[in-house]
């Protein structure tokens, strides 16, 4: 967007209200924005730009008149941050996973690009080039929940908050590009084996890139057969529910022996398990118990000691 690296939202303003006022051609569009804003005279910089707002249904264009898309309208009339905030998010694959990302700490303008197309293939950008990273965290900037120093990216209060309640408030959402009918091998949200519980689709895609796609004590790797398992439990530490140093990878039937006390991680990542825990099942006995003490392989930064800790305090034979 022109005008600035944190005024996209005033930018979008201006081109709404542009665009609600007069139902532009296509030039008198482009000649508004040579008008408008210093240093803008490419038409093609400028119609890529009316393009994306097109994409994501803010703008729409007919016979060429440009008018307000359905997403248009809807924010002019609410015109609040959070309106903006919820389209945005809405309309935009990976923008909430960056959120989650952010939550853990600072991120560089290649980590985001990284983190972006690694949770999100299907964006397709090219990975060498910035401009699509640097345009996500301006809008974040611009919206108030992300602010740059020096060249880092992290959280406001607003968006630490924001993250804290999307993980629930965005549970039974769609990523965008997903079916209105799930694929049942491309399972979008999360239930545990033991106690339902969804969570935002974009939270679980975030938890499984940081241990690339896989169970953290088994070789699952399918992600129809993964949850993600809270290791403090969301009933009782609600102010975790969006930490993902909070979460672990679990395949289906691993997270319920988790959630049934049968095996555990401590703070060192050894596994520990209940001695009194007995199966049958040559895939618990592999994976679980004869496994015992085993350093489990945790990548650096993505699961907490403290949480494993509280988590193990309440186990006797731990």
């Amino acid at each position: 967007m022109f005008g600035g690296a944190t005024s996209y939202v005033e930018t979008l303003d201006a081109i709404i209200a542009y665009v609600n006022a007069q139902q532009p051609t296509t030039d008198e569009l482009v000649g508004w924005h040579r008008g408008r804003f210093e240093r803008v005279s490419s038409r093609d910089s400028i119609l890529r730009r009316c393009d994306y707002l097109e994409d994501v249904s803010f703008l729409e264009v007919h016979a060429d008149e440009w008018e307000l898309g359905i997403e248009g309208q809807h924010y002019l009339k609410h015109q609040s941050t959070d309106t903006l905030l919820e389209i945005m998010c809405r309309r935009n694959l990976g923008l909430r996973s960056l959120l989650y990302a952010l939550s853990v700490g600072p991120m560089s303008i290649e980590d985001v690009g990284r983190q972006q197309l690694n949770t999100h293939p299907e964006l397709g950008w090219d990975p060498s080039n910035h401009d699509m990273a640097l345009q996500r965290v301006n809008w974040l900037r611009s919206l108030g929940v992300v602010q740059k120093d020096g060249n880092q990216y992290t959280l406001t209060a607003e968006g630490r908050q924001f993250t804290d309640n999307a993980v629930e408030e965005w549970a039974e959402s769609t990523m965008v590009g997903e079916s209105a009918v799930s694929d049942p091998l491309m399972a979008g949200t999360y239930e545990t084996t033991v106690e339902a519980r969804e969570i935002d689709p974009e939270f679980r895609a975030t938890a499984l890139y940081q241990f690339d796609q896989c169970c953290a004590v088994s070789d699952v790797d399918h992600p129809a057969l993964l949850d993600v398992a809270h290791i403090l439990p969301w009933s009782d530490y609600p102010e975790y529910r969006a930490d993902l140093q909070n979460v672990l990878p679990l395949s289906k039937i691993h997270h319920a022996a988790f959630d049934r006390k049968l095996f555990t991680i401590d703070a060192e990542f050894h596994l520990q398990v209940n001695p009194q825990f007995e199966t049958d099942s040559q895939l618990l006995r592999e994976t679980i118990c004869d496994r015992a003490g085993e350093q489990v392989l945790i990548p650096d930064n993505t699961v907490s000691p403290k949480y494993l800790e509280a988590h193990n305090a309440v186990l006797e034979w731990v």
